[in-house]
């Protein structure tokens, strides 16, 4: 609903009559499942500007430091916190938690 409700102040604000797509950045460790995301979206947009909008999700992997190898790191479900060249833990995410609208496309 936060994001209609966004799309839909920035569409009032612009004095665009409809939103035609919303693009979102998704982390994979945002605790949002993206399938379910895009259900909701379809169904909160009902009776809004957004009706018949698109939800365009850019999915963003996880990505955390490895302060032992100095280096960035994008890890799978297999190796959650743990660097896959050296095995040493990395408690500091620095991609993956998104969950933010990158953009809006608006009818004019």
């Amino acid at each position: 609903m936060s994001i209609v409700e966004f799309a839909e102040e920035e569409a009032e604000r612009r004095g665009s009559p409809r939103v035609t797509a919303v693009y979102l950045r998704l982390g994979a460790f945002s605790g949002v499942v993206k399938d379910a995301l895009v259900t909701s979206f379809e169904i909160a947009c009902a009776d809004t500007k957004l009706e018949g909008s698109k939800l365009i999700v850019e999915e963003v992997p996880l990505v955390v430091y490895c302060s032992k190898c100095a280096e960035r790191r994008a890890v799978s479900s297999d190796h959650w916190f743990k660097c896959p060249e050296c095995g040493t833990d990395m408690p500091e995410i620095l991609q993956g938690k998104e969950l933010e609208v990158t953009a809006l496309e608006l009818d004019e």
